[in-house]
């Protein structure tokens, strides 16, 4: 076994320890939120790339709904991902920003996990989505490096719901990833380790959601209306009232 792929089984095993951990406390969490993966959720293709894709529906009242669909709570929403991260795997894995990538280690640099480009957003009136393209990591076989793969947090309005209700679809997605378990150990030991894990807690952050605490971002790209036009949305929706706002930062 090699050295990546030592360390690459330590933090499945350190996940593993804490995802328990996160199931256990999400259980009881959720109310409002449903989870909907689609058939076929994660799958691993001939070539050893992994498709993963989590997702949940939540109900809430249609004025929060209106007063959360900005860019800022977009970025809020990803940092909360991050946060989310951190929390359930009691400190053991984090989140590291610098101004031109986010890292995610084990305990602390240089032992990066995985390495992210800096996030792409994309919002609507309909649909929003943060991106962070994989760069590379001990987690990453070397034919997935280089950005080809990616992370994804998207937010879509749905149709339906009561009348004063709203319904919002949540999706996480990992796409085009070459894991380092499959390729250097075993596509066996990826699913029952690091894929199960990954599943369970995100499973976690999206029924974490029904508490509808959003996590203060990191860089502040989105904290006003210029920043909403940027991304073609009217300028109002960096305006709208933002309860609670208090330092706005990036995901």
């Amino acid at each position: 076994m090699t050295a990546r792929s030592a360390a690459a089984a330590a933090a499945a095993t350190a996940a593993a320890i804490a995802g328990a951990w996160a199931l256990r406390r999400q259980r009881s969490a959720g109310r409002g939120i449903r989870i909907v993966d689609p058939e076929d959720a994660t799958v691993l293709d001939a070539r050893g790339a992994v498709r993963s894709v989590q997702a949940a529906e939540a109900t809430m009242p249609a004025a929060d709904l209106d007063a959360l669909w900005t860019p800022m709570h977009l970025e809020r929403l990803a940092r909360t991902y991050w946060r989310f991260l951190s929390r359930c795997t009691l400190g053991l894995i984090r989140v590291v920003y610098t101004p031109t990538e986010r890292m995610v280690v084990l305990l602390a640099a240089p032992l990066v996990l995985l390495r992210f480009q800096p996030p792409e957003y994309e919002m609507d009136e309909e649909f929003g989505l943060v991106r962070w393209r994989i760069e590379s990591g001990v987690l990453v076989a070397r034919r997935g490096r280089g950005g080809d793969g990616w992370l994804a947090l998207s937010v879509r309005r749905q149709p339906g719901g009561a009348p004063g209700q709203a319904v919002v679809h949540v999706e996480v997605e990992v796409a085009n990833f070459y894991p380092s378990i499959a390729s250097g150990l075993s596509t066996w030991l990826y699913r029952e380790t690091q894929s199960r894990i990954h599943v369970i807690v995100t499973h976690g952050f999206l029924r974490s959601l029904a508490r509808m605490d959003l996590a203060e971002s990191r860089v502040g790209r989105f904290a006003d209306a210029e920043a909403a036009v940027a991304l073609g949305l009217p300028p109002e929706a960096g305006d709208r009232p933002r309860e609670g706002a208090g330092r706005v930062a990036s995901g």
